[in-house]
């Protein structure tokens, strides 16, 4: 791969994107959206090349949903990519703005970030919205995907790349793909190390793919975190909205980032709310607990040191059982990775104490973790959750993609 030649190219394409207005933007967005819908077939085609080599692999069934397209779910690409559209283009947007004692008028605006690096993992869907957010915000972008999602990868930026061509005022240079090939990494050192080449870079995955961006890159990193999510069911929680929570943010999608990996509870509910987990879950996922919660479940394994601050990203969750709403916290605080964590009580002092103390960029009220997402949120789309707490945090959206400069006009003012 050669870097140069790509980030060249992406910076001119973002030279020009970074003056065009939002309906010229917009307009080149909405023909993307036109062209994955008409597209449909040829993507799931490319899908499924993708799905068999998986399968072959031995790969778990809760990676390949991960990893599948659907007709259903390009539909929701489509839909997320036009709420991006709706979106307001933030670029030139007056933060701040004053006027000196010495008649300096200062503004502060927000302008794109540059070029846009992604590593990401097996979701072919993150390919649409990471382009739709770095478009709309002026950015160009540089997508990095696994060697597992290539084929449909490669096809979403053909149609990608095309529709722009075939807009007025579309920049197709604004986004290039990484010609990736399974076990070959050093497409990865490039990026990392592209000095004055790339602003920013981000990994969205799995812990390991994100410990090497942070560890290995030369360039600025946003980082998005791996998710070891906790569902803490306090002593003054309705239980049966705690079942009805933990069954969704554990079984609806468990290889996500935002469903939750360990269940904390307090001992003084714990016989009476884990045998109603339990036959919530109805054996359907794998219960690795502590030795008070193995003696209450009764089909469970006994955990390990190793369960507790574990991902699983399938039908598997650590069971913790705690003394007090403080141990809870000081717990989760622990073995979390920052992204998400929800409490389930009736107590508002309980739930006021949990969201104040917990160190996550998202902390919930009786609501599942499974709403942490760009789209939820009212986003259009994300690029990745951010655990870091500087520049972004949470799902990140379009301002995400941007930052300031200061404009400050004079009339011969000297110092």
């Amino acid at each position: 791969m050669d870097i140069k030649l790509i980030t060249d190219r992406l910076k001119k394409a973002g030279s020009i994107l970074a003056m065009q207005n939002a309906q010229e933007k917009n307009a080149a967005l909405l023909q993307v959206a036109e062209a994955l819908n008409q597209q449909k077939v040829s993507i799931i085609k490319a899908n499924l090349q993708d799905v068999s080599t998986a399968r072959k692999k031995g790969i778990s069934e809760s990676l390949i949903d991960r990893l599948t397209l659907t007709e259903q779910r390009i539909d929701s690409i489509v839909e997320s990519l036009k709420n991006v559209i709706s979106q307001t283009d933030p670029i030139g947007e007056e933060i701040a703005g004053w006027r000196t004692p010495n008649g300096l008028n200062i503004r502060q605006i927000r302008v794109p970030l540059g070029v846009v690096a992604i590593i990401y993992e097996s979701r072919p869907n993150v390919t649409v919205d990471a382009f739709s957010l770095a478009y709309k915000s002026g950015n160009a972008i540089l997508l990095r995907g696994s060697s597992s999602a290539y084929n449909s990868n490669k096809e979403i930026v053909r149609i990608i790349k095309e529709a722009l061509s075939k807009t007025k005022d579309g920049v197709p240079n604004a986004i290039e793909l990484v010609d990736v090939k399974e076990h070959d990494h050093s497409d990865v050192d490039q990026i990392l190390t592209a000095t004055g080449m790339i602003d920013v870079v981000l990994p969205r995955g799995g812990k390991k793919l994100i410990q090497n961006v942070v560890t290995n890159a030369r360039i600025p990193v946003i980082e998005t975190g791996s998710g070891v999510c906790h569902l803490y069911v306090d002593k003054e929680a309705d239980l049966k909205i705690a079942c009805k929570i933990a069954e969704n943010a554990k079984i609806q999608r468990p290889s996500v980032c935002n469903a939750i990996e360990c269940i904390v509870v307090h001992k003084e509910i714990a016989d009476d709310f884990l045998p109603m987990l339990e036959n919530t879950f109805s054996g359907r996922v794998k219960l690795h607990a502590d030795e008070t919660a193995h003696r209450i479940l009764k089909k469970s394994i006994l955990a390990t040191e190793q369960d507790f601050g574990n991902e699983y990203l399938d039908y598997e969750c650590c069971i913790k059982t705690v003394n007090s709403i403080e141990e809870a916290i000081s717990y989760i605080n622990e073995h979390n990775t920052k992204h998400s964590e929800s409490i389930i009580t009736e107590s508002r002092k309980n739930a006021r104490l949990f969201q104040s103390q917990i160190d996550a960029s998202c902390v919930y009220v009786n609501a599942s973790t499974r709403f942490t997402d760009g789209g939820e949120f009212g986003f259009g789309a994300e690029l990745g959750i951010s655990t870091q707490k500087l520049h972004a945090r949470g799902p990140m959206g379009i301002k995400a993609l941007t930052t300031t400069k200061y404009l400050i006009d004079g009339d011969g003012q000297i110092r």
